[in-house]
């Protein structure tokens, strides 16, 4: 039995190529052995609702409930560009919405799982925005907009991502942890295993903590280029890549 994690996936109906293999690795993980699925933020480009009534985001909702139906628990946890997704969403597809962070237990080892941006700290304009666009009192108040309206933002904010491209040696500098950051959540959460997204840098970490002890940190990639996974199981920890 496996364990996946995926993220930054940003899925649009820019990027068919991206939605096709993501169809492709649910299908797979209906007819093996997998034990859970985590979606570690950043599925799509953007949400703007449960309420969303296009087609591209009533496939999603589809193929996902496929996948919760043939057996298989779905894990979410949200990320800077789908906050929005809410209980609507979660009772449509099956998948289990998680707060961010969350520690799971795999194979005996207590991991922090988050989508990533708040290890970010050094980014103090984007930790101040994200302070305030993920509050509730905004995210409420963006739900009350008008559909028509929130459609007209989401597709601004798409036609202006930069998702629909891999990015710049400088871009994935900025968008990097902070590493005093991320000893101190090791030590918050008194664990020594993390698993994240968002920064676009698939690697495995070690991490030295304040008592001298080791930690290990995980990122999952993005598909902007490529499908990339994090595959668990109780033998190996693989960092795996699929051609788009």
């Amino acid at each position: 039995m496996s364990y996946w994690f995926i993220a930054d996936l940003h899925l649009s109906p820019a990027r068919a190529d991206i939605s096709a293999l993501f169809a492709e690795f649910l299908q797979q993980l209906a007819k093996q052995q997998t034990e859970a699925v985590y979606i570690l933020g950043d599925l799509v480009d953007a949400w703007i609702g449960d309420d969303d009534p296009s087609e591209f985001a009533l496939q999603l909702q589809q193929q996902l409930r496929q996948l919760t139906e043939s057996g298989v628990p779905v894990y979410f946890i949200a990320g800077n560009r789908d906050f929005l997704i809410g209980q609507q969403f979660a009772e449509r597809t099956g998948v289990q919405l998680l707060a961010e962070p969350s520690v799971i237990n795999l194979y005996g080892n207590a991991t922090l799982i988050l989508h990533g941006d708040s290890l970010c700290s050094a980014d103090k304009s984007y930790q101040r925005f994200r302070r305030l666009i993920r509050s509730p009192w905004v995210t409420r108040l963006l739900l009350a907009l008008p559909l028509s309206l929130r459609l007209r933002i989401a597709q601004r904010l798409r036609a202006a991502s930069k998702t629909q491209r891999a990015l710049s040696a400088a871009e994935l500098e900025l968008m990097d942890v902070t590493p005093t950051t991320v000893t101190a959540m090791f030590e918050h959460y008194q664990v020594k295993h993390m698993i994240h997204g968002h920064t676009h840098r698939p690697a495995i970490h070690q991490h030295q903590l304040t008592d001298g002890s080791m930690a290990q940190r995980i990122v999952v990639g993005d598909w902007y280029q490529q499908g990339s996974m994090l595959k668990i199981d109780a033998h190996a920890v693989e960092l795996l890549t699929q051609p788009l």
